[in-house]
């Protein structure tokens, strides 16, 4: 499913319209239109939306996409599957973060 196709069911799940949407994050109706059929919005105006529908844009890296999409969908349990710190060794810091090396 896209980013964008997301979106609408995200804004159907809390049933709200595409004139609710707009009234919600300030954006003209055709505006958010464009944005779920498809256009090309720019970041700004997809984290605007995403405000709208109390939700946030993040990115997981793709080591870790399985394992949080069964999460999403209530399969497996908050950390199965999951690291405690999901980021550590992402940019190749495989010793830990830098103020951890500092207080030993």
């Amino acid at each position: 499913m896209s980013l964008l196709d997301q979106y609408r069911q995200r804004r159907l799940a809390l049933q709200l319209t595409q004139q609710d949407m707009a009234d919600r994050t300030g954006m003209v109706r055709q505006q958010y239109q464009r944005l779920e059929q498809g256009g090309n919005p720019r970041l700004n105006t997809l984290e605007l939306a995403a405000d709208g529908l109390n939700a946030r844009l993040t990115l997981i890296p793709l080591e870790k996409w399985h394992a949080v999409q069964s999460l999403l969908k209530g399969e497996i349990s908050e950390t199965a599957g999951l690291d405690a710190d999901p980021w550590q060794g992402l940019l190749g810091d495989d010793e830990g973060d830098e103020s951890e090396r500092n207080e030993e």
